[in-house]
């Protein structure tokens, strides 16, 4: 039971450190939103989506599926942004990169961690915010992926494209419970190898 604690605290504080990174590229860009709503904060409390934190993943686990869950996305203006089809590219990628950076500073850390509780953790801090970087690069709205695919499209494409959104969570969730993502975990594996973690801790 602890173990799963832990799990969740570290997913948690990782996707709020992921939407933090996308409202203050936001801002830096232009737009203020974030901001203004009081998002820009390491506070909790402010980045729990009721639903999809803690009922929807609990429902899933207790059915037998692949759980999905998510923490209240930051509001973003896409048209407060300075060049809005650009910037909003650079606003998708700041969340993954955040997971990036944190998974790397934790390999850092690694290579002096004292003991093997310490080894373990920061080898699931790694191996999550690999993944978590990963899995939000698919280009499935409403995922970050997406953001960056409609960045590059002609905007006639980006348009339609959009309109997949209302089923993009459904995707998403027939894509873990049918294999179709296994692929991610196994990429993130051979990253986390390179880095030094203990597969095994998670």
């Amino acid at each position: 039971m602890g173990d799963i604690i832990l799990l969740v605290i570290i997913v948690f504080v990782s996707v709020v450190l992921h939407e933090i990174a996308h409202g203050w590229a936001a801002y830096l860009l232009g737009d203020p939103t974030a901001r203004m709503a009081g998002r820009l904060t390491l506070n909790p409390l402010k980045h729990i989506d009721p639903l999809g934190t803690f009922l929807v993943p609990a429902l899933l686990k207790l059915m037998g599926f692949s759980p999905i869950g998510w923490a209240k996305p930051v509001p973003v203006n896409f048209s407060n942004l300075r060049v809005p089809k650009r910037d909003m590219l650079w606003v998708a990628l700041a969340g993954p990169a955040a997971n990036i950076g944190i998974a790397l500073l934790s390999s850092v850390l690694l290579r002096f961690a004292p003991g093997p509780f310490f080894r373990d953790l920061l080898s699931v801090v790694i191996l999550l915010n690999l993944l978590l970087a990963a899995f939000n690069l698919v280009p499935v709205p409403p995922l970050d992926g997406s953001r960056i695919v409609m960045g590059l499209l002609p905007m006639r494409w980006m348009r339609r494209y959009a309109q997949l959104e209302p089923i993009g969570l459904l995707i998403v969730f027939a894509g873990l419970n049918l294999g179709l993502l296994d692929f991610l975990w196994a990429g993130v594996v051979r990253w986390g190898l390179k880095l030094g973690v203990n597969v095994s801790a998670i």
